[in-house]
């Protein structure tokens, strides 16, 4: 059957869809007429031009369709008995299946990806699979267009990345939050969905001592009692090369920015790493070596290594300096090594990537070992005599009272101002009265700035900073629909696209209400997408989604890959980063995730891959010289953090693809599995391959359903070392990477997974598209959203899968644009 719906002039009447409406397992009779233009509530804040999509010709009769499902996954895999993912499908009817739409729209993503019937199951002939996708989206989307669901959420709380911006963009001042701020807690990917992020007393706390540190920090303490502020280097870096930010001439070390609460002498104190003897590591180095401490670029101290320095000294391996005067504010600190000699070494053995894999060898002879520092420290304010001119200040103090009778005047507009922009909205004269409160206690006890700091900390503490709140209108019914605000769209913009509050632009399209128009709310939308901002987009939602984080748990075995360190880490996921930007940025297709024929690297990474010409530590595009690497699959960030510290794991490859990919995680292992670590190394005198290895594991029945699907994914990417360089033997046995993938089609490399998954785009650009809309609205994606990103995936699909036209589908949806409003009479209200 074939029904072609149409929005015309006149009004349609859902009931002439009647058996489309009865598969579906509708009521016609309780089918609403709807005005013309649009499905839409009485309330007139539903997304204008929804469109119902086309339904597509199904030749079975539902009945067939349902034999299908019963005979080809409930009579095995989901049956009462065996429920494979804790599914059954026994009483599933294709003519009901808006009766369970959580169930229906699991089959349409397993049916879409070709996983059901899984391998080495009979599968019907010809289309008919395709007809049960097909019939079944259309009765879910036809079920949506009925009774659409934005979906609900209570109230989003900053999380750390999201802080440190707000504040910066606030008071020009860089924080590292986590020092006071615990963990976020993820869910579904990200750290911003609000189910997680319900506080509890002692997340109060930390934002109570955050703001209190702040504020003394960014307007200044010229009574700051000494503190010492200790900055550590990861043992992992490497230190043969000059370390970022610190001057030119120099090697190894840190440099960090370090905010000085006062003028005043600052004493800073680097710690050197010692032998296991207690012997300082490079103390057979070939020149004596010194230490150069600076404050922005600029040499403050020269520090004398002794060679024969050591921890039972009296003050073991630390180096002080005098005190140093140093203005209040934020400055670039370094402490790092003067060069001594550049270019190859003349040792027993090449010198690793790693400078120090191994505290043991450095003192021996025959290497060339060099000092290394462990830590640097920052201790002060000494002697404190007040407070200069920072960026800071000159952000806060936009005015400056010259009699006593101007200090409150001038205390409420900078206020007012500051509170505008922290709590992202317009003030209500209870907010300022509020704040003005907390000036008139810290005024009475030091004065104007003591006042100014003590709102400003209030400010950084109050909920209106810390949460974000949207307004539910006045009137709005329990479980109805109704669109957001203008302000809150704003902030919900802003920090989707760029991770920060929404800038002046964008509040102005916010108060004239044109940015709740579709014309207003797509300008800005793309405004914002050019704006050099939007690289938050790759920094907070790439990274997040393909897992960039899980680097950091991967230490390679220094002994078989000696040249990885702390500073080729880093590279890896900047590469991935910056390639997820560039598709922002120029508008690429989605789908050059996987089959893009270039990458961005500096000199370390390129060497690292084998691509020639490439110097220096600037990132440049460059393109892959064959097929071996392609879009993500060549990525080292990818390839090892799906790695062991000692192999490779086609397990974690493949199930890294199917979940973060495809979006059709496998189920996890069932119960009493040996694990496969707990399989043998080695077999008749010999170390076995990880596919051996593997198809031992496979070997037991239990393991094997899962593995056909995981297994020749991962293998197919087994060519790359836990590093991710290119590699043909493993324990000097040839590499077997050949495997049927699930849908039968043979595959042994990189680029053939990369097309056979390509043949099948939907699953991938719609998993994209769940992961995009759940980062942009702050919640987990549910199966009601399911017809919206079919209905965003389509638009794209005429442009080429575009990503600008993702972007414009997900904020003008429903679920980005309205809510549902709380049904529990007790729901927090989230007004003003």
């Amino acid at each position: 059957m074939k029904t072609v719906l149409a929005i015309a002039a006149t009004t349609v009447s859902l009931a002439t869809l009647y058996p489309v409406w009865s598969e579906a397992g509708l009521d016609a009779a309780r089918v609403p007429s709807v005005p013309p233009g649009a499905f839409a509530l009485a309330d007139a804040s539903i997304s204008a031009g929804h469109r119902e999509p086309v339904a597509r010709a199904v030749t079975l009769a539902p009945s067939a369709l349902t034999e299908v499902v019963q005979k080809s996954c409930a009579a095995t895999c989901h049956s009462d008995r065996r429920k494979s993912g804790d599914l059954s499908l026994a009483t599933y009817d294709v003519a009901k299946a808006t009766a369970a739409p959580d169930v229906s729209e699991k089959i349409i993503l397993k049916l879409r990806a070709g996983m059901m019937p899984p391998p080495g199951s009979r599968r019907p002939a010809g289309d008919t699979l395709t007809q049960v996708a097909d019939a079944l989206e259309r009765a879910m989307d036809l079920r949506y267009a009925a009774q659409p669901d934005p979906g609900t959420k209570t109230f989003q709380r900053l999380n750390i990345a999201e802080y440190e911006r707000s504040v910066r963009d606030l008071l020009t001042l860089e924080v590292k939050a986590d020092k006071w701020l615990p963990l976020d807690t993820k869910s579904a990917n990200f750290d911003n969905i609000a189910d997680v992020q319900m506080p509890s007393a002692t997340t109060l706390d930390a934002y109570l001592d955050a703001a209190s540190e702040i504020a003394r920090l960014a307007i200044g303490d010229p009574k700051a009692s000494v503190t010492t502020t200790t900055y550590k280097l990861p043992r992992l870096a490497s230190q043969w090369v000059r370390a970022e930010g610190a001057p030119m001439g120099t090697r190894g070390g840190m440099s960090a920015v370090h905010t000085f609460p006062a003028d005043g002498e600052y004493v800073f104190e680097v710690t050197l790493h010692a032998i296991p003897t207690g012997q300082l590591y490079g103390s057979d180095a070939p020149f004596d070596e010194k230490v150069e401490i600076s404050v922005d670029g600029e040499r403050v101290a020269l520090l004398d290594i002794d060679r024969w320095m050591s921890q039972a000294d009296p003050d073991g391996m630390d180096i002080k300096t005098p005190a140093i005067p140093v203005r209040a504010g934020a400055h670039r600190i370094a402490a790092a090594f003067t060069q001594t000699f550049d270019g190859p070494v003349n040792d027993n053995i090449k010198q690793i990537g790693h400078s120090i894999a191994d505290t043991q060898i450095g003192s021996e002879q025959g290497i060339t070992n060099i000092a290394h520092l462990s830590s640097m420290a920052v201790r002060g304010p000494y002697n404190p005599t007040g407070v200069s001119e920072t960026e800071s200040r000159r952000r806060i103090f936009t005015c400056r009272p010259t009699s006593p009778a101007e200090a409150r005047p001038c205390a409420e507009k900078i206020i007012g101002q500051l509170a505008t922009r922290a709590y992202r909205r317009a003030l209500t004269p209870k907010d300022l009265q509020s704040l003005i409160g907390f000036y008139d206690e810290g005024a009475k006890e030091g004065g104007f700035e003591l006042g100014v700091r003590t709102a400003l900390e209030a400010m950084l503490a109050s909920p209106h900073f810390v949460f974000r709140f949207e307004e539910l209108p006045a009137g709005a019914r329990p479980g109805a629909r109704y669109a957001i605000g203008d302000t809150d769209l704003a902030t919900r913009l802003s920090f989707f696209l760029w991770g920060t509050p929404p800038d002046e632009k964008l509040l102005a399209a916010a108060r004239t209400g044109t940015l709740s128009t579709p014309a207003g709310l797509a300008a800005q939308t793309k405004r914002m997408l050019a704006d050099p901002r939007s690289e938050a987009l790759a920094t907070r939602f790439a990274a997040q989604w393909l897992r960039l984080q899980d680097i950091d748990k991967v230490h390679p075995d220094a002994l078989q890959f000696p040249d990885f360190h702390e500073q080729l880490a880093t590279a890896m996921k900047e590469e991935t980063q910056r390639f997820f930007s560039y598709i922002v940025r120029e508008n690429r297709s989605v789908l050059d995730l996987l089959s893009a024929d270039y990458t961005f690297v500096n000199e370390a990474l390129a060497r690292h891959y084998g691509i020639p010409g490439v110097t220096g530590d600037e990132f440049r595009k460059v393109t892959y010289p064959d097929d071996r690497r392609r879009g993500l699959f060549g990525h080292a960030s990818v390839l090892t953090l799906t790695s062991h510290a000692n192999r490779t794991s086609p397990v974690l490859r493949g199930k890294w693809v199917m979940e973060v990919i495809m979006g059709t995680p496998p189920p996890a292992p069932p119960p009493n599995v040996p694990d496969l670590e707990k399989t043998g190394d080695a077999k008749e005198g010999r170390l076995i391959t990880t596919r051996e290895r593997m198809e031992i594991h496979r070997a037991n029945p239990a393991c094997r359903s899962c593995h056909n699907f995981i297994d020749p994914i991962g293998l197919a990417l087994d060519n790359f070392d836990v590093t991710g360089r290119w590699r043909i033997r493993e324990f000097d046995a040839p590499l077997d990477t050949k495997g049927t993938f699930y849908d039968g089609t043979e595959i042994a490399t990189p680029a053939q997974l990369q097309q056979v998954l390509l043949k099948r785009p939907a699953p991938i650009v719609r998993n994209f598209t769940a992961n995009l809309m759940a980062y942009a609205t702050g919640r987990r994606i549910e199966y009601f959203d399911q017809p919206a990103i079919r209905k965003i995936v389509r638009e794209a699909e005429t442009g080429g899968y575009r990503f600008g036209d993702f972007v414009l589908g997900v904020v003008s949806s429903d679920a980005f644009r309205m809510k549902r409003a709380p049904v529990a009479a007790d729901a927090p209200n989230s007004s003003h």
